[in-house]
């Protein structure tokens, strides 16, 4: 019987099904405890959904049981890094040395993690080792213009990724990268135009609708704005800043009700988001629930005091949708 529940559970992530493949796999796991693979699936499910959160725990019990597993080892390092967790990114990465020194998106993360970390001569190593990797290789370039991007070097990441799409005018997430620089360098239609260049290459990343829907907000094209936000829910339902942009949107056109809809779903991914509490304050006070709404505020007081610096991270966050990828 766990065969055929673990077997289902394939057969819906295949059709992207996950709160089915999710239910089917959950039940296989409870009937099979000691079967690695179950557990892997259940990681994965989460980490195509962008869950790195929730991918963490099977991923972590699977290298326990199976030490030298390339791919749940290489995930759970993935998961860790996008959730923070530097020094266990490291620790999880490391000793894939032997195995993936030769791909240029494995050392770029364990680099990036090992600075965070502190662990210097792991992320010297790394980055050397990428450059000899990557020569002038398209790939290569992308992940330099990630870099300076990350750093704020605007024209730089411009030099590094243009150079990457000379190489290759199909790699993936070239555009989106450059979409972002443009959108920190306030030039809207350079950057609408990059987004939908990458939607062209790869029309199923979420990243790219929700990025496109913020620029037209500041182009000022709300409908626009509106039909990719929900283009992006579709693809990734915990996407926070397209639910904060729909009720934006909403919130600007009077639609109160809508929008308290969309900052109701937010609040259930991220309840510690102070803007999301100070936008669903104002909105309950537009609809004359003044108490809620003035507790509302209060929260996203709290909040804001609490984690000014926290904050200041998620204005600048760049996403990571080219560092996804599953090993092969």
């Amino acid at each position: 019987m766990a065969g055929a529940y673990a077997n289902l559970g394939v057969i819906y992530m295949r059709r992207k099904q996950w709160n089915a493949a999710l239910e089917m796999l959950q039940k296989a796991g409870r009937l099979a405890p000691g079967v690695p693979g179950i557990r892997l699936n259940i990681g994965l499910v989460y980490f195509r959904q962008n869950d790195f959160a929730k991918a963490i725990a099977p991923f972590e019990s699977v290298v326990r049981d199976q030490p030298d597993s390339l791919q749940a080892r290489h995930l759970l390092g993935l998961c860790y890094f996008f959730t923070d967790r530097f020094g266990d990114a490291v620790e999880a990465l490391e000793p894939l040395w032997a195995q993936e020194s030769n791909q240029l998106n494995y050392l770029y993360v364990l680099g990036i993690a090992a600075g965070n970390a502190g662990r210097s001569e792991i992320e010297e190593r790394a980055l050397g080792q990428l450059v000899k990797v990557g020569e002038n290789s398209p790939e290569f370039h992308l992940f330099m213009g990630k870099s300076h991007l990350n750093r704020g070097e605007y024209d730089k990441a411009i030099t590094e990724l243009e150079a990457a799409e000379e190489g290759n005018p199909k790699l993936p997430f070239v555009h989106f990268n450059l979409g972002v620089v443009y959108v920190r360098k306030q030039d809207y239609e350079r950057a609408k135009a990059e987004f939908l260049k990458d939607i062209a290459i790869e029309p199923d990343v979420a990243y790219d609708y929700d990025a496109l829907g913020s620029v037209y907000v500041m182009l000022q094209q709300n409908k626009a704005a509106e039909t990719n936000f929900r283009r992006a829910l579709r693809l990734d339902r915990h996407l926070l800043s397209s639910r904060i942009g729909l009720a934006k949107i909403y919130q600007q056109e009077g639609r109160y009700a809508e929008a308290l809809a969309e900052l109701d779903a937010a609040k259930k991914l991220d309840d510690k988001s102070n803007n999301v509490h100070y936008l669903r304050g104002q909105v309950l006070l537009r609809l004359g629930r003044r108490k809620e709404g003035q507790a509302e505020l209060a929260t996203a007081t709290e909040l804001l005091n609490a984690s000014r610096a926290k904050r200041q991270k998620e204005l600048e966050l760049v996403p990571n949708p080219e560092l996804t990828r599953e090993p092969q």
